[in-house]
């Protein structure tokens, strides 16, 4: 995507355009500090009666556990494989065996857009002879109540697609539930 950007040393101000601006401004005069607005102090943030509590309790449970046990148990996590593929491979796959080869990121896209770029990117992928790509599709945080929309296509699109042989979410440190790692059929 392109976005032009403008400086200040881009912009050039004529003598007609001051000449503007200076009658514009020309009955204007500076505010008496009694006529300003007012500055109201912030009210104080709320606080939880037993925040202190609770926060350490949470703390405490979370590292009871492995990052990645407790996102791939909280159902967010996506798996998928073809049935010729075995317990080794997948378990492989998990675990970030595989070397990842390309990556893409779709966060931000509509379904419109991540769709054929997704495609093309499986597509060429495959055509390069590479094994293991990640697809890094975010969690759906910004979704609000629909949930993670693109997670949820990615995840049905490429079930459909032949070249894609299986896919797990990711270890925490490649992107936990918010990618996968996608293993490609060798053309």
């Amino acid at each position: 995507m392109f976005t032009a950007h403008h400086s200040l040393e881009d912009t050039t101000v004529t003598d007609e355009d001051k000449e503007a601006f200076r009658e514009a401004m020309s009955g204007a005069k500076p505010l008496r500090a009694d006529d300003r607005m007012p500055v109201e102090k912030p009210k104080p943030r709320p606080r939880a009666r037993f925040g202190r509590a609770d926060e350490s309790a949470v703390l405490s449970e979370s590292l009871e556990d492995d990052i990645d046990t407790i996102e791939h148990h909280s159902g967010g996590a996506l798996r998928f494989h073809r049935q010729h593929v075995g317990r080794r491979i997948m378990r492989k796959l998990t675990r970030g065996g595989y070397s990842v080869q390309a990556e893409i990121d779709l966060h931000g896209m509509t379904l419109a857009e991540a769709r054929p770029r997704l495609r093309d990117f499986i597509q060429y992928n495959a055509e390069q002879d590479r094994l293991c790509v990640r697809v890094v599709h975010g969690k759906g945080l910004g979704s609000g109540e629909r949930g993670p929309v693109l997670k949820s296509a990615v995840n049905s699109w490429l079930r459909r697609w032949s070249n894609v042989i299986a896919f797990v979410s990711t270890r925490q440190v490649d992107g936990g539930t918010g990618a996968i790692y996608v293993l490609l059929q060798r053309d």
